[in-house]
């Protein structure tokens, strides 16, 4: 039961979304252009666009049987969704780059730039294998966070950069109770996820 809990309080479609809104409460700048008075508008937004929207598309699936159940046990069912996914964020990234008014100096568009890499990378290697994207989205966060903690003097990014490894960790156990992966697959996973949010994060926010 436990396990089952983890799996879907720390789903990858809901991570974005704990990022930015602790973004928006430790360093309000990572919004910009967005003001600080409409950062919970904006973040209500976003939920529906990478959370609820993928949600209801993955339910579509199901219900005309692309998908056997939410979990999608095999790679060949992940695939078309995890397009679609991609497709989504890509997207809401280029949306908010051609008509939000944002650009590569605001630091909001750089980390939907990271994040799109992730989710990008996660279904690229769905073609060839069954990884974790439960691993990919932890340690792909560690990824963001490791080297924010070097270009920002906000002191709570370190404890949160801390529990984050201590959480991937219950997430990884987590995936393997409930046999949704093997350990390989979850390895593999954050070894992908760490490798592409850290080297975004150097590629975009670096001096």
């Amino acid at each position: 039961m436990w396990a089952r809990v983890v799996s879907v309080l720390f789903h990858p479609l809901f991570i974005p979304t704990y990022l930015f809104a602790y973004l928006a409460w430790a360093l309000p700048t990572s919004l910009e252009p967005v003001a600080p008075g409409g950062h919970e508008r904006f973040l209500l937004f976003f939920f529906l666009v990478t959370s609820v929207l993928p949600i209801l598309n993955i339910a579509m699936f199901k219900a005309f049987g692309t998908v056997h159940s939410f979990s999608m046990p095999t790679r060949r069912e992940r695939l078309l969704p995890f397009v679609l996914i991609s497709v989504i964020y890509v997207s809401l990234t280029y949306l908010l780059y051609l008509k939000g008014g944002m650009n590569l100096n605001d630091n909001f568009l750089r980390f939907m730039i990271v994040i799109d890499m992730l989710v990008v990378s996660a279904t690229i290697a769905t073609f060839f294998f069954k990884v974790s994207v439960h691993s990919v989205t932890m340690w792909g966060l560690i990824g963001i966070l490791v080297p924010l903690n070097k270009i920002t003097e906000v002191s709570t990014i370190f404890y949160l950069t801390i529990g984050v490894i201590v959480l991937a960790g219950v997430v990884m156990s987590a995936r393997l109770y409930t046999g949704s992966h093997t350990s390989r697959e979850v390895m593999w996973g954050a070894v992908l996820g760490l490798i592409t949010g850290f080297s975004g994060m150097l590629m975009l926010f670096r001096p």
